[in-house]
């Protein structure tokens, strides 16, 4: 079983070694990191002792990030969801809640769309169902050109793999501008979600409107929104972290699962 002291993992997933931590003991609860972020990235939002306490908590790198290699070169966040649905298998999770932020949250959509049964509930953090203009056209301009030193060491802080992944992650967002087909959900898509859904958005996000978050809340039968006031894209830290780890938890608590990990 896990234990409420993080043990961390690689376990060879699809055509990539993915690492991934395990930490608790209860019903399996999966969070998915941000775009460019690392697994790490959760303990600035939540106390994982405290998060342990209650489930077994699954906090995989996705592909190309943090310690999980991509020898192909190639993302996309649909091949990042099936990755999570086989390293759950590999675990021999069935039935899991979820948490994710941004790149992760839309990974969420993919794997609640695809195989809705195995999906409880889910907290969806700066979620977009496809990527609107103004979002490509920030995503156009990112590059790995021009970096300071402070976003080196940050970035290297966070990937372990050198630095050609590192610049392999600063030059996907203009991929993700010019495809149509990955990020592509229509209400009626996410009108098949079973799963129980807080959609938590920034009301001044500068790349997904609050109004792409409303339109998640209309289509997604058994969900709840929370605006968060002044906040931009990511808002769960800073003065939201507290509030937000409170309420994504009484959120999760509130749906009873009776499955424990037996991990591989």
């Amino acid at each position: 079983m896990a234990t409420a002291t993080a043990t961390g993992r690689t376990a060879p997933i699809n055509d990539i070694e993915m690492y991934y931590e395990l930490r608790g003991e209860g019903p399996p609860l999966v969070l998915l990191h941000g775009f460019t972020g690392a697994s790490g990235d959760w303990a600035h939002v939540f106390d994982l002792a405290e998060l342990g306490s209650g489930h077994t908590v699954i906090a995989p790198d996705l592909r190309g990030h943090g310690r999980s290699t991509n020898p192909a070169g190639s993302l996309t966040i649909r091949q990042c969801a099936s990755d999570v649905f086989a390293l759950l298998d590999h675990l021999g999770v069935k039935a899991f809640r979820a948490i994710g932020l941004s790149f992760g949250a839309k990974c969420l959509l993919h794997l609640a769309t695809q195989q809705p049964d195995r999906v409880e509930s889910m907290v969806l953090v700066s979620a977009t169902p496809y990527f609107p203009e103004q979002a490509r056209a920030i995503m156009r301009l990112v590059s790995d050109e021009g970096r300071s030193e402070e976003e080196w060491r940050d970035m290297r802080s966070r990937h372990a793999l050198g630095d050609a992944q590192i610049r392999a992650l600063w030059n996907q967002p203009r991929r993700f501008a010019a495809s149509h087909d990955d990020m592509s959900f229509t209400p009626p898509h996410l009108s098949t979600i079973t799963a129980r859904t807080m959609i938590v958005s920034g009301d001044r996000d500068p790349l997904y409107p609050a109004e792409i978050a409303l339109e998640m809340y209309r289509a997604i039968p058994r969900s709840c929104l929370w605006l968060l006031p002044n906040g931009g894209h990511g808002p769960i830290f800073g003065e939201w972290k507290e509030p937000f780890a409170r309420a994504a938890l009484a959120f999760l608590r509130a749906d009873p699962g009776e499955q424990a990990v037996t991990p591989a």
